[in-house]
């Protein structure tokens, strides 16, 4: 794909975390800090928020990757959509790789403080890391609450990340999490890049895989970038492979906005709702809609990946029979 065409060693635009590719901008080191500081306390919870590809998981990534191995144990939860205190249990102890089925609440609690002993008998503590934190019921929500309380002797074991979308911050002040507001050590918002930082961004993956200014972008390339993406890293990222896929289609080693504009086109033109999903949306529920919706871009999304692999193949297989006519025909005419 464009890797090779603009000598890059990786490919920079990747949608999934990389904590390789972590961008300090303004707001992602304020929250490190606020991570940094929370885990100094060793107890509670941290409450990091922002929307969606804002970069929340990316950033726990970058920190974990720095913790001492041989003094915190850590787990992480992705599947956060839990109803009842149960559930919760038996996802604790799955991140922890402990046993869990086919066991009581009260075994599964008997277990998690086992587990505790073993840890704090080789100086080690538990750090737990719930991502999507917004799709928590308040049942569950109350029993990581319960499960910080977990002490042996005087030194807490547990402590929390919660990393939630920002109507987790709407949970958090209601009049029953008040418990919870309690514990918690630190929490930060996670706001978007401003145009300085998004420029700067896309510069900082660039450079990553070996970027030397192959392809230019210039200036009103980049504003067009950060008036579509928000400031939003993910948005940056889908807008910017795309580019870099066209460019490599179209063989172009400049981009401007007008290139850049013609690929928000595309991409507003492919993941436009259809009328059927317009009739959906007005006889569904705002939430079951916005489900709907996003499970047909994805679909979308890996239709249009398979298509551009198809498609880049299919050209590589045109160069490598064009450019051996094209040196027969030079060959040819110097005789």
């Amino acid at each position: 794909m464009y890797n090779d065409y603009y000598g890059f060693n990786a490919k920079p635009f990747q949608l999934k975390p990389d904590p390789d590719f972590f961008f300090g901008s303004k707001g992602h080191s304020r929250a490190m800090a606020y991570l940094q500081y929370g885990l100094s306390q060793d107890e509670g919870f941290i409450v990091i928020t922002g929307d969606v590809g804002a970069g929340k998981t990316t950033l726990v990534r970058n920190l974990c990757r720095r913790l001492p191995a041989d003094r915190i144990v850590v787990a992480n939860i992705v599947n956060s959509a839990l109803d009842n205190s149960v559930d919760v249990l038996r996802m604790v102890l799955a991140a922890f790789r402990q046993p869990f089925e086919n066991i009581s609440k009260a075994a599964m609690l008997m277990r998690l403080e086992m587990f505790m002993n073993e840890c704090h008998g080789r100086g080690k503590r538990l750090l737990l890391i719930v991502d999507e934190a917004q799709n928590l019921s308040r049942p569950a929500l109350e029993e990581l609450r319960m499960l910080s309380n977990l002490h042996i002797g005087d030194t807490p074991m547990l402590q929390t990340f919660l990393l939630g979308q920002p109507e987790f911050r709407e949970t958090m002040m209601s009049v029953e999490m008040s418990q919870l507001r309690q514990r918690v050590r630190a929490t930060y918002h996670l706001g978007p890049l401003d145009e300085d930082e998004t420029r700067t961004y896309i510069e900082h993956r660039l450079h990553r895989v070996g970027w030397r200014n192959d392809p230019e972008i210039d200036g009103d390339a980049h504003r067009a970038i950060h008036s579509h993406a928000g400031g939003i890293p993910r948005n940056i990222n889908t807008l910017c492979d795309r580019l870099f896929l066209m460019g490599y289609l179209e063989e172009l080693h400049h981009f401007g906005g007008l290139e850049v504009q013609q690929v928000i086109d595309d991409l507003q033109q492919e993941f436009s709702v259809p009328p059927t999903m317009m009739q959906q949306i007005g006889s569904s529920s705002a939430g079951a809609a916005a489900a709907a919706g996003q499970q047909q871009i994805e679909q979308v999304q890996e239709q249009v990946e398979r298509m551009e692999s198809s498609l880049a193949s299919m050209l590589d297989a045109l160069r490598k029979l064009v450019t051996p006519s094209r040196m027969n025909g030079a060959s040819g005419k110097d005789r």
